[in-house]
This record gives C-alpha cells, sequence and structure tokens, in this order.
C-alpha cells in the first residue's frame, strides 16, 4: 500500500462546492480507498491504495461530481505521494516557514504545470513577497504586516492559477506529519 496525499482544488472556497469533510471520507471509502484521514476543511486527505496516482486522480475527479453538487470546472485533484510530499518539505528555501509570527508562508502546489511555466504569472512586491520555485511547488511568503501590499492575490485572474492549489505552510507540514503516521500505523498490516 502507499501513502498518498490528495489536496482538492476548488472545494469548500467562498461558499462553494460545499462537501463535509465526513461525506468526502466515505466517498473515498466507497471508492476503495483504505485509512483515509481528512485534514480542515479546505480538501486536504490522506489516504492508502494499491493503484498509482493518476489512476487515483481520475477515480476522484469523475466520482466527486456525480456524488456531490459542485462546479467541476474549477475542481481539480492533487496526488501526492508521501514521499514527494517530504520533498517538497525537505527542498523548501533556507528559513522558509521558519517565523510564522513575521512572514505568511505558503506552498502553491502545481497540477499538470512546471514552476518554470508559472514563474512569470508572479510579481513579488520588493520588501513585501518572495517566491521561488521548486519542483511541483512554487514556495510564497509574505511580510504580515504588508501582506494587505502582497501582489500573490493577482494570480487569482490568470489561466495559470487554474492549475495550482495553494496550502499555508502549516497545513503543508502537518499533511506530513498525518501521512507519516497513517504509514507508520499501517506498515504492520
Amino acid at each position: 500500500m502507499t501513502t498518498y496525499v490528495i489536496l482538492l482544488r476548488g472545494i469548500n472556497v467562498g461558499g462553494k462546492n460545499k462537501i463535509s469533510m465526513l461525506e468526502l471520507k466515505r466517498f473515498l471509502e466507497d471508492q476503495g480507498f483504505t485509512s483515509v484521514t481528512t485534514y480542515i476543511q479546505s480538501g486536504n486527505v490522506v489516504l492508502q491504495s494499491e493503484q498509482d496516482a493518476p489512476t487515483i486522480r481520475q477515480v476522484i475527479e469523475k466520482g466527486l461530481p456525480s456524488k456531490f453538487k459542485l462546479d467541476s470546472a474549477i475542481i481539480s485533484v492533487l496526488v501526492l505521494t508521501r514521499a514527494q510530499l517530504q520533498k517538497i518539505i525537505d527542498h523548501k528555501p533556507e528559513g522558509f516557514g521558519e517565523q510564522p509570527e513575521k512572514y505568511h508562508s505558503d506552498a502553491i502546489f502545481l497540477i499538470g504545470i512546471e514552476a518554470a511555466e508559472v514563474m512569470p504569472t508572479f510579481s513579488p512586491r520588493e520588501g513585501v513577497d518572495v517566491v521561488w520555485a521548486g519542483e511541483g511547488v512554487i514556495y510564497s511568503q509574505r511580510l504580515s504586516a504588508q501582506r494587505t501590499k502582497s501582489r500573490l492575490n493577482k494570480i487569482i485572474g490568470t489561466p495559470a492559477y487554474q492549475s495550482m492549489t495553494i496550502r499555508n505552510w502549516n497545513t503543508t507540514t502537518k499533511l506530513l506529519e498525518i501521512a507519516q503516521k497513517v504509514e507508520s500505523e499501517n506498515s504492520d498490516s
């Protein structure tokens, strides 16, 4: 069994595409996934499966609109192995996410698009925003005291934004902890 972290883009955002995490968990279990664990309301799931990531993505993307009332045009699914998420965290820029009282730090996960393609979309404001390209992710950090001056929101209207899902750094690291726990608890089974 492989442990996966599933990031759903476009659910429970701005009052649209509401799905309770309990219903999402049941739906995923009905699809044959095991050790399903959800985290907060923004579409974060850890599960185990013998299927590969592309198959899992296809099963979830096809099944969600048939089970829930959704605007499926804005729903997309990113499936990462626990090892892939570990690599994203391990390869963060030096100091990234280590001063939460000073900076808002986000992992902008890329879905089917490369960092080099989307980096020109970002227009960081000097002294406020900094962005770094990673493998499958853009690391974004904003000075908390100046966050209203941040240019991060400018990406929302771009075509590339449809291929991104954003998680704050705390959520990102918490998902890895959950994945490690699920993997550890089920390694003896």
